[in-house]
C-alpha cells in the first residue's frame, strides 16, 4: 500500500474506503488507542498536571498492526472526526506511530460523501494543538474532579458513589427542581366560559371573562364567581369589536445536537443515547440501495446553524419541484448561531437533500429511517416559506338590563385563526415541551351580531407547580445556561441515571434520595462545583484555550489550586460524619440478631448487611423478585448479575435448579401449559418449559403520528 487513511470506526472505514479506491488502505483505531488508565489519578499534580497516558487496555495488538502499516506505507492520513475529542485521537495516533507532528496529516470532513472526503485527502492539515489542548484539559479536569471528589462523596453517604464536574451539575438542578416542587403552594384562580351559537351556523364557539367596564379581572374566590355569574343572569350579549390581523410563523432552524436530542425525545420517544448512536450510523455510512455507500447525514455533534450554500441551492431546487416555487421564501433565511456556540460544523442535516426518506427507507433499519426522516423534514422545512395565519380576536360584552343602563358590563374575549397558506407546516412543526393551546377557528362575526348565550359555566382552576425535566428540558437547560457542550450531554444524563441519582418517571427525571443526598453534601461543601455559572465559566475557559487564547495548565492551576483547599477543608469539617438514607433499609430481618438489615454496595454490586457491624457481621445476597415461576422446578425466579456487571434471571433454588435465562419474565402464562412467559428480543412472548414451543407477538400500544409522519410515542 502507498496511503494509509486511519479513522475511529470500522463502518465509517468501510464507507471512505470506496471513495477512495485501491491506492488507499483505509482501517479503523475503534475509538482512543490511549488513555488516562482507570486504576490510578494519573495526573501528575505536582509536574504542572502532566497525563499518564498509556495503551489502551485490549488494543496493544491493535497499535503493533497500525505501526507495521504505517511502516509500509508512503503516507498516512489521519481522518477521525472533526472535533476535538477526534482531534485528540489523531494526535495520540501520531504520537504512538511515531508521525511528525509538523506533517500535514489530518484530514477532516464534516460528511462523508465521494466530495467531502476527496477534497479532505487533498488538503490535508497539520494537527491543531489548540484543539488537542482544550480536550487535555476538560479530560484531566474530569478526572481530578471524579478521582478526588468521588472518594470523599463515597465516604460520606455509600461506597461506589461518584461526583463530576458537569454530572453534579445536571443533577442539581433536577434536585432543585424537585425542592421547588415540594415547596409549591397551589393558589386558587376561576374562569368564566361561555359558548355561544354561531350566527347561521349550528356551530357553537367558546369565549373567556377577561374583566369588565373598570378593566381586566383575577377571579381567585368561588364568591367572586358568583358575584359575575349573578351579574349576568338574563344578560344579553354583544360583539364588540373585531380586530383581524395576519401573522407569519417561521420555520424552525436545522438541528443541532442539542435540539436533535429534545425533539428525538418529543417525537420518536428516543433517549438521549439512543438518538445519537442512530445519528453516528447516518454520519458513518451505509450501502444505500441505487447510491452505494454514503453517509446520510451531515456530522451530528454541533451546535451551529449554519448550512452550506451548496445544500441550500440542493434544498431549494428539491422544494421547487416537489412542493412548487411559491413554498420558496422570497429571499434565503438565515439563521444566528449563538455567540457562544464553536461553529465548528454545520447544522445537521441530510448530506443529499434530494434522498427524500422514501427513497432510502429499504436500506435503513427502523430506528434509522425515523431518525433520518427527523432530520430531513426538519432541514428542508428550514428552507421554506413561512406558514401565513389570518387572526381574528373578538370581544363580547354582556349586560343585564340595568348594567346597560349605567353603562356596565361584563367582557368575553374570544381569539382564532385560519391557515392562509401552510409554507412549511406542510411538511413538519416541531414539537414543544409544553402544551399548547390550539386557538379554535372562528365563525364570520361582525361588531353589533347579538349572540345567544348556550353555556356559562364559572371553573375552578389551581395553579401548577413547574413540571420536572425531563431528558429532552435538562438538554436545553443545560444548552442555554451554557454547561456541557455537544458532545457531553448524552454521558451527563447516562451518568446520573446510571448510578441511580435519578430515576425516570415516564419521561420525567425524578431524583432519588441519594441524588438529593450528593447534591445537598456537594453544596454545603463544595458550592463551586455544582454552581451552574461557575461551571459554564470554565467551559467557557475550555473554548479560549481551544482558540489559543488562554494556556491550559494556567487554567487547570487556576481551578485545581482552590479546589484542593476546598476538599481538605471539607474533609476537616465532616470528619467523623456518616449521612444515613432511608431507601438502604429494608424490612428484611438478620437471621443472627433480629435487627432489619440494610443495602450496601460493595465490590460486586449491591448486598444486604446486619446495621450492627461489627458486633454482627452477617451479610447476603440482595435479591431482586420477579412474579415468574421457574419453567423447570416452579421456583421464584430471580434478577441476577453476572460477573461482567449484565443482568439475567435464574431460579432462587440454584444450585438445585440451574435454570438461567437472558429473557425477561413476565406476569403472563402460557395458554397451553400454563408456565410463565418470558419476553424475547424483537417483542416476541415464549414459553421456556422444554417441549411446549409456544410463542406469541407481545400486544404493542397504537402510537399516533405526529406531523412529522413517524410514530410519536
Amino acid at each position: 500500500m502507498s496511503n494509509l487513511v486511519i479513522v475511529e470506526s470500522p463502518s465509517k472505514a468501510k464507507t471512505i474506503q470506496k471513495y477512495l479506491g485501491k491506492d488507499y488502505k483505509v482501517t479503523a483505531s475503534v475509538g482512543h488507542i490511549r488513555d488516562l488508565p482507570a486504576a490510578k489519578l494519573s495526573v501528575d499534580v505536582k509536574n504542572d498536571f502532566a497525563p499518564k497516558y498509556a495503551i489502551v487496555k485490549g488494543k496493544e495488538k491493535l497499535v503493533k498492526e497500525l505501526k507495521e502499516m504505517v511502516k509500509q506505507s508512503d503516507r498516512v492520513y489521519l481522518a477521525t472526526d472533526p472535533d476535538r475529542e477526534g482531534e485528540a485521537i489523531s494526535w495520540h495516533l501520531a504520537t504512538v506511530l511515531g508521525l511528525d507532528m509538523d506533517d500535514k496529516n489530518r484530514v477532516k470532513f464534516n460528511e462523508i460523501n465521494k466530495t467531502s472526503v476527496q477534497n479532505g485527502i487533498a488538503h490535508p492539515e497539520k494537527i491543531d494543538l489548540d484543539l488537542v489542548d482544550a480536550q487535555q484539559a476538560r479530560r484531566i479536569l474530569d478526572r481530578l474532579v471524579g478521582y478526588k471528589l468521588s472518594p470523599f462523596v463515597s465516604q460520606k453517604i455509600r461506597r461506589g458513589l461518584s461526583a463530576g464536574r458537569v454530572q453534579s451539575v445536571a443533577l442539581r438542578l433536577i434536585v432543585d427542581r424537585e425542592q421547588e416542587i415540594r415547596a409549591f403552594v397551589p393558589e386558587e384562580y376561576w374562569t368564566l366560559d361561555t359558548k355561544f351559537p354561531a350566527p347561521a351556523s349550528k356551530r357553537a364557539f367558546a369565549a373567556s371573562f377577561v374583566g369588565d367596564e373598570t378593566g381586566k379581572i383575577k377571579v381567585e374566590t368561588k364568591e367572586q364567581s358568583d358575584t359575575i355569574l349573578m351579574r349576568l343572569d338574563g344578560a344579553e350579549y354583544k360583539v364588540t369589536s373585531v380586530k383581524k390581523g395576519t401573522r407569519r410563523k417561521t420555520p424552525a432552524p436545522p438541528f443541532t445536537t442539542s435540539t436533535l436530542q429534545q425533539e428525538g425525545s418529543r417525537k420518536l420517544g428516543f433517549q438521549g443515547k439512543r438518538t445519537m448512536k442512530v445519528a453516528q450510523e447516518l454520519y458513518e455510512g451505509m450501502e444505500v440501495k441505487g447510491y452505494g455507500a454514503m453517509g446520510l447525514i451531515t456530522y451530528m455533534r454541533t451546535d451551529s446553524l449554519r448550512i452550506s450554500e451548496e445544500a441550500r441551492a440542493e434544498g431549494n431546487a428539491y422544494i421547487a419541484e416537489n412542493f412548487g416555487k411559491e413554498y420558496l421564501p422570497e429571499k434565503p433565511r438565515y439563521y444566528k448561531t449563538k455567540a457562544s456556540a464553536q461553529d465548528g460544523h454545520e447544522a445537521i442535516r441530510p448530506t443529499v437533500p434530494s434522498l427524500s426518506p422514501d427513497k432510502v427507507k429499504d436500506s435503513l433499519t427502523s430506528d434509522q429511517f425515523k431518525l433520518y426522516s427527523l432530520i430531513w423534514k426538519r432541514f428542508m422545512a428550514s428552507l421554506m416559506a413561512n406558514c401565513v395565519q389570518d387572526t381574528v380576536k373578538v370581544e363580547i360584552q354582556g349586560a343585564n338590563e340595568q348594567d346597560a343602563k349605567d353603562s356596565k358590563y361584563c367582557l368575553f374575549s374570544a381569539s382564532g385563526y385560519t391557515v392562509r397558506f401552510d409554507g412549511y407546516t406542510k411538511l413538519y412543526i416541531a414539537g414543544t415541551d409544553e402544551e399548547e393551546e390550539d386557538a379554535s377557528k372562528l365563525p364570520a362575526l361582525k361588531e353589533g351580531d347579538m349572540l345567544k348565550l348556550k353555556e356559562l359555566l364559572g371553573n375552578q382552576h389551581f395553579t401548577q407547580p413547574p413540571a420536572r425535566y425531563t431528558e429532552a428540558s435538562l438538554v436545553k437547560t443545560l444548552e442555554e445556561t451554557g454547561v456541557g457542550r455537544p458532545s457531553t450531554y448524552v454521558s451527563i444524563v447516562s451518568t446520573i441515571t446510571g448510578r441511580e441519582y435519578v430515576t425516570r418517571e415516564q419521561k420525567q427525571l425524578k431524583p432519588t434520595e441519594l441524588g438529593e443526598a450528593v447534591t445537598g453534601l456537594l453544596k454545603e461543601q463544595f458550592p463551586n462545583i455544582v454552581n451552574v455559572k461557575f461551571t459554564a465559566n470554565m467551559e467557557s475557559d475550555l473554548d479560549k484555550v481551544e482558540h489559543g487564547e488562554v494556556d491550559y495548565i494556567a487554567m487547570l492551576h487556576t481551578f485545581y489550586d482552590g479546589f484542593e483547599e476546598t476538599l481538605k477543608a471539607a474533609k476537616e469539617k465532616t470528619e467523623g460524619v456518616k449521612i444515613k438514607l432511608k431507601e438502604d433499609e429494608t424490612d428484611i430481618p438478620c437471621e443472627k440478631c433480629g435487627r432489619m438489615m440494610v443495602v450496601k454496595t460493595g465490590r460486586f454490586g449491591k448486598f444486604l448487611a446486619c446495621p450492627g457491624y461489627p458486633e454482627c457481621k452477617n451479610t447476603k445476597p440482595l435479591v431482586v423478585e420477579t412474579n415468574a415461576k421457574c419453567p423447570v422446578c416452579g421456583g421464584k425466579v430471580i434478577q441476577k448479575k453476572s460477573k461482567r456487571g449484565y443482568t439475567f434471571f435464574g431460579c432462587d433454588n440454584y444450585p438445585n435448579c440451574n435454570f438461567m435465562t437472558w429473557d425477561k419474565p413476565t406476569d403472563e402464562v402460557c395458554p397451553q401449559c400454563g408456565k410463565s412467559l418470558f419476553k424475547r428480543k424483537g417483542g416476541v412472548l415464549a414459553c421456556l418449559n422444554e417441549g411446549c414451543g409456544f410463542e406469541k407477538k407481545a400486544e404493542r400500544k397504537r402510537k399516533k403520528k405526529d406531523e412529522t409522519g413517524v410514530n410519536d410515542e
